[in-house]
């Protein structure tokens, strides 16, 4: 018996390797990816090509079994992995193993300016997509910061088109190396919240290519996304999820589109245009497609019984529907499919430290008088407001995360200033919730005071502390942060202005700490000394506010938008566009983009508006020189580069980073055009006394612009300048040059 064993022990191999070899082509990894598609395709019923581009839950769509192919699950994103949810209802499912680590919202990203922590972010956030068993995070968003209420605005990199483009492509990278799809959402010119299912948005071709689609194309040319999520709002009268303009023709014909296109939940309107018009993936369209919340009619979804039907009468072959097919199976290859991807990792140190780091790195320091940042010596600190003790991982939509913890700022401040005695007031009441969809976290911050008396209470502590911190701005709730509706005033809600304004009469080393993903009014401004942009910075919140008040970390991080003073210094807004017109039936509001490319710095720049903060500015705890700037030629032809030097000096006390920007003017143009426009950018990181060359390399396509006349892009010979600074309104040196 034991020579028997040992018989069938060495044969073991070799009977393997023959079973092997009787795999069909789709399941042998040897074999071409596309070459397998076609095989797992011949082998396909009707039915199971029927059911794979079409969901069969909340969040995840089938596979198909009989081939061995699994099922897909999705999950929402950017910013985390989101809490399971039940089979077939928005609540939690109430499982143990379903935490994450929050990740800053992607306005802070974006505020880094640094690309590699935006790869840094897609590793890690992939990590935990892994471990949970997701094919695929519905993110990130790149969507335009148009208007300072867009409710969403959090969740998205800011106004300017290659910034977001530049910060999209490594996150997507850093995701799918992982094995796990990213989603980039919401293709395209979603950039409101407020009626967002009925938005006709009636835009110049030349505003679209240059303003609207940079971050798209470069998530799908550069970042190779597998993934691409359709926007709720329509354009030219045709819903975006199946649009044949910006699907069929952009997407998938001048950017070679091979991934895979997904409805927004509940935004598939049509079988027959869903059929021809580019959707690919179905989720989410609340059953019968007539009947929000009716329950399991997922086989009722627009690609599914009724496409079937159709076929069955002749109206469609399966040529349509075999193109959706590839591109899922595509998708599991990538994804479910590999067997090569790595393993993954729930709230993992390496995790939150790649949070702390990139919430550091994205606090902007706005302002700055008298040196009262950082924090040194103070015996007494007083903390205020509702947003020191409030949980923000919570609620603002479908980017709501059940967090493994989230030091909350008050509790930052505490550990971090030990020697120091801390006292907390209250000071205003917001939104005392702290649950969304069932996770329900954090201490109690019921308050039964008056106004009045947390004003008064606020104000007293204030005159005997040495140092007073208010932590105040917008929270997750409707009609602020959050995703559904647009916020309904610039100003900030719930009397803060007030409380602020008697807190800087009753102390002068007032510091005042926004937290939100949008800019707000700040009428009381010239009063404090110290103003500092928070963001919604996730689990280590606390920690990395704290360190930057501190001195711990010098603040590096930059503006992706513009701060306007005013509302009405916004082009929406100037203009009266936003949020648009009712048609006489109102199913369907047109909003018409007058201001065209005219977007944030774009705008003031060409009204001569000064900006309460401009985009790109951001202090730092030292100070920076910047050199002369020079450039390697002073001519350049079509297909080369050029590229511009500048030496940058740290000549403070303390290490710190500065980012140097490259904006081009175009001298003389057929075509109105910006002032300037943002083309390169390089954050560089120096010890006191520390210089170092920073060169910023441009090319034709820096100096194009969208021709609407020939559909293409046009760079004009004739006289450019390279415009060299720290922020759009801090230009340190120019360098004129010559395209031919």
């Amino acid at each position: 018996m034991r020579i028997v064993r040992i018989l069938l022990t060495a044969a073991l191999p070799l009977l393997a390797a023959a079973a092997w070899a009787q795999q069909p082509i789709y399941l042998d990894e040897t074999k071409p990816v596309e070459e397998r598609i076609e095989d797992a395709l011949s082998r396909m019923t009707l039915d199971e090509k029927i059911a794979v581009i079409h969901a069969q839950s909340k969040f995840s769509s089938p596979g198909v079994k009989r081939l061995g192919f699994p099922d897909f699950w999705t999950d929402d994103g950017p910013h985390g992995v989101r809490p399971d949810v039940l089979w077939d209802e928005w609540e939690q499912a109430g499982q143990t193993n379903d935490s994450c680590v929050a990740f800053p919202a992607l306005t802070c990203l974006a505020a880094t300016w640094n690309p590699d922590l935006a790869k840094l972010y897609g590793q890690n956030l992939g990590e935990e997509a892994l471990y949970r068993g997701k094919g695929m995070i519905l993110g990130p968003g790149v969507n335009l910061n148009r208007t300072p209420l867009a409710g969403r605005n959090f969740e998205y990199m800011g106004e300017d088109p290659f910034l977001i483009s530049r910060m999209v492509v490594p996150y997507i990278q850093g995701l799918q190396s992982k094995g796990v799809a990213a989603c980039v959402k919401h293709y395209a010119l979603n950039n409101d919240e407020e009626y967002r299912h009925n938005v006709n948005v009636i835009v110049s071709d030349r505003a679209l290519h240059e303003i609207y689609l940079p971050a798209f194309k470069a998530a799908v040319t550069e970042g190779g996304t597998w993934g691409l999520m359709g926007a709720y709002n329509l354009y030219k009268n045709q819903h975006n999820c199946h649009n044949n303009i910006l699907l069929n023709q952009i997407l998938k014909g001048d950017w070679g589109y091979d991934g895979v296109v997904v409805s927004d939940w509940g935004g598939c309107h049509n079988t027959e245009e869903a059929i021809v018009n580019g959707l690919d993936m179905e989720f989410g369209s609340w059953t019968d497609g007539l009947a929000m919340g009716a329950s399991n009619a997922y086989d009722s979804y627009y690609l599914a019984l009724p496409y079937k039907k159709l076929i069955a009468e002749g109206k469609y072959t399966t040529k349509e529907l075999d193109d959706k097919v590839r591109r899922v199976l595509r998708l599991f290859y990538r994804t479910t499919m590999n067997r090569h991807r790595p393993y993954g990792f729930l709230c993992s140190e390496s995790h939150y430290d790649a949070a702390l780091k990139i919430a550091q790195e994205g606090i902007v320091l706005l302002k700055n008088d008298r040196g009262v940042l950082p924090i040194r010596d103070a015996k007494r600190i007083l903390v205020v407001g509702e947003n020191a003790i409030k949980m923000m991982t919570v609620g603002g939509g479908s980017s709501s995360l059940k967090a493994q913890k989230e030091i909350l700022p008050l509790d930052g401040v505490t550990a971090r200033f030990r020697d120091a005695e801390i006292d907390y007031a209250r000071g205003y009441v917001g939104d005392t919730v702290q649950s969304y969809n069932g996770v329900t976290v954090g201490r109690s911050i019921a308050e039964s005071r008056s106004a009045e008396a947390l004003l008064a209470e606020a104000v007293e502590k204030a005159r005997a502390a040495d140092y007073v911190i208010v932590f105040g701005g917008l929270n997750k709730s409707d009609y602020q942060d959050s995703e559904g509706h647009d916020r309904r005033e610039y100003g900030l809600p719930y009397g803060q202005d007030r409380l602020i304004e008697e807190l800087a009469k009753a102390n002068k080393n007032l510091v005042y700490v926004n937290i939100s993903g949008n800019a707000v009014a700040m009428p009381w401004a010239k009063n404090v000394p110290a103003i500092v942009q928070g963001w919604f910075i996730g689990s280590e919140a606390g920690e990395a506010l704290a360190s930057v008040l501190a001195g711990d970390v010098s603040p590096s991080g930059k503006l992706p938008f513009t701060w306007y003073q005013r509302l009405e210094d916004c082009a929406a807004h100037a203009l009266n566009t936003y949020p648009g017109t009712w048609r006489d039936d109102h199913k369907i509001i047109d909003e018409e983009y007058k201001e065209g490319i005219y977007v944030g710095y774009r705008w003031t720049d060409k009204q001569s508006i000064k900006p309460a903060f401009a985009f790109g500015h951001g202090l730092s705890y030292t100070t920076f020189k910047l050199g002369k700037v020079s450039a390697d030629k002073k001519r350049m032809t079509a297909g080369e580069q050029i590229s511009f030097t500048v030496s940058v000096t740290n000549t403070g006390a303390v290490a710190g980073a500065e980012t140097v920007q490259l904006y081009v003017h175009d001298k003389k143009s057929s075509v109105d055009r910006p002032v300037k426009e943002l083309k390169a950018f390089q954050k560089v990181s120096l010890s006191p006394g520390e210089s170092r060359d920073v060169t910023l390399t441009i090319g034709e396509d820096a100096l194009s612009f969208y021709d609407e006349a020939t559909a293409g892009w046009v760079a004009e010979p004739g006289e450019f300048e390279a415009l060299v600074g720290t922020a759009s309104d801090k230009i340190i040196g120019k360098v004129s040059f010559t395209f031919e």
